[in-house]
């Protein structure tokens, strides 16, 4: 302050150019100020910096029964009640909504009751068709034993009758035998009484014993032809068995396959019944639409009594109770090279409380850890989707997320200095990263410089 009154009092004092020549004080703080700011920044150029990927997207769940599923109607139907309401816990198999018949053949109070005894009478007719198809059976086997029996009633008929034939041929040959020999002495008797020798009486009793010789001959020249007629008609009535019974057989088949065509028919019958009885029975379940699995009502997508739904029709929309988290995250085409399954990743849950700072992982909170457990292999929008779950060596995500929230994900990288990753951000490159032990083409630029 005395220098200052001096300069006033002074030969300078009355010097008014020379008093525009001090550089004022608060100039060179600021020149001091603005020289530390620049070197802190130039300093703050060669600080580490982690490079990242950064994307975002929601929550989900990972396992396809762990996300919201619309329980859907299985038959049409009626609403009748309403079991449950919004926000609601259910456990899986209990009922949601019940719901009534709308299809005319349906509408019958005691159809299963009706169907089932539709499928015992035509049971009974089938077994009734099959004992008939049976005694036709055992029929067919007793006309093929007849055919048997006859067959060899006629062969033993016809070898009688040979045997007979046989027989009366020798007595045949025989009584020509004896002709001869009664022609003979008739002959010889008749000499003698030419000759005298023997009366005209013994010549007639031998010509009597001629004319009987001839008359046996002629009798059993009969006899022989009536056996061989004999046996001709024993091998016709032989070969007459068979033709008969053959057409006695062959009716008898034909009805026995007539039976069975009626019972097979009768059997297609009682099957589509008892399938027709089965989907009656399976459809009458299908009244009472029940929870898949044990979770929370989140919507009901039908509202009223008396509304009617059609078959494959939502009515409500359920959350699994414990899902397992996962964030479903989208990154740019240029940075999917860089992550792999298994990378692990730092994310950010929207309304929860964090700070964060993207380079610096260990000076952020309220961030969690996770891994890459999927890589789409298609990507859409220009954008590739990975699922990311939690890290198990790091702390458990929050009890209170809900899937659809939104996330923020980073993938952490390698650590470069700051002024790096500027000009890396300048030029458009994409982050530094190792394969099979070789740095990335932008880093060995970056070096080679």
């Amino acid at each position: 302050m005395a220098n200052y009154q001096e300069q006033q009092t002074g030969p300078s004092a009355h010097l008014e150019a020379l008093k525009h020549v001090h550089s004022p004080r608060l100039g060179r703080v600021l020149t001091y100020w603005i020289g530390a700011i620049f070197l802190i920044g130039i300093i703050c150029l060669f600080l580490p910096w982690t490079q990242n990927i950064r994307t975002q997207g929601t929550l989900t769940a990972f396992t396809p029964q762990d996300r919201p599923q619309t329980i859907e109607a299985t038959i049409a139907g009626r609403i009748e009640a309403w079991h449950v309401r919004e926000g609601q816990l259910v456990k899986a198999g209990d009922t949601i909504v019940r719901i009534s018949e709308v299809k005319e053949k349906y509408l019958d109070p005691n159809l299963l009751s009706r169907l089932e005894e539709q499928v015992q009478a035509k049971e009974g007719a089938a077994d009734a068709t099959e004992a008939k198809a049976k005694s036709m059976a055992q029929q067919i086997q007793a006309l093929r034993e007849g055919l048997r029996f006859s067959q060899q009633k006629a062969r033993n008929k016809v070898a009688q009758t040979r045997l007979k034939l046989q027989s009366d041929s020798m007595d045949l040959v025989a009584q020509r035998t004896e002709l001869q020999i009664a022609e003979a002495q008739f002959a010889r008797q008749q000499n003698l009484y030419e000759q005298g020798l023997k009366s005209l009486t013994e010549l007639e009793q031998r010509r009597l014993k001629l004319q009987e010789a001839q008359a046996k001959l002629l009798a059993m020249q009969n006899k022989v032809a009536a056996s061989r007629a004999e046996l001709q008609n024993a091998f016709t009535e032989l070969n007459s068995l068979q033709a008969e019974y053959s057409d006695k057989i062959a009716k008898a088949e034909a009805e026995l396959n007539a039976t069975r065509s009626y019972l097979y028919g009768t059997q297609a019958e009682i099957s589509k019944l008892q399938n027709e009885y089965s989907s009656t029975e399976v459809r009458s379940r299908y009244y009472s639409i029940v929870a898949p699995q044990t979770g929370y009502v989140v919507k009901t997508l039908k509202a009223g009594i008396g509304e009617t739904i059609k078959e494959g029709e939502a009515v409500a929309t359920i959350m699994p109770e414990n899902p397992q988290m996962a964030a479903e995250l989208y990154v740019k085409p240029l940075d999917l090279p860089l992550l792999k399954v298994g990378d692990e990743m730092r994310l950010q849950f929207e309304g929860w409380p964090a700070l964060v700072f993207s380079g610096w992982p260990g000076a952020s909170f309220g961030t969690f850890g996770g891994k890459v457990a999927v890589i789409d292999y298609a990507g859409a929008n220009n954008k590739y989707r990975i699922l990311v779950t939690p890290d198990p060596s790091g702390e458990p995500w929050p009890d209170a997320l809900r899937v659809g929230s939104g996330v923020y994900g980073w993938a952490m990288l390698n650590t470069v200095p700051i002024w790096y990753e500027m000009w890396r951000q300048l030029n458009g490159f994409p982050p530094d990263f190792e394969v099979d032990g070789e740095a990335s083409a932008a880093d060995k630029n970056v070096k080679d410089k």
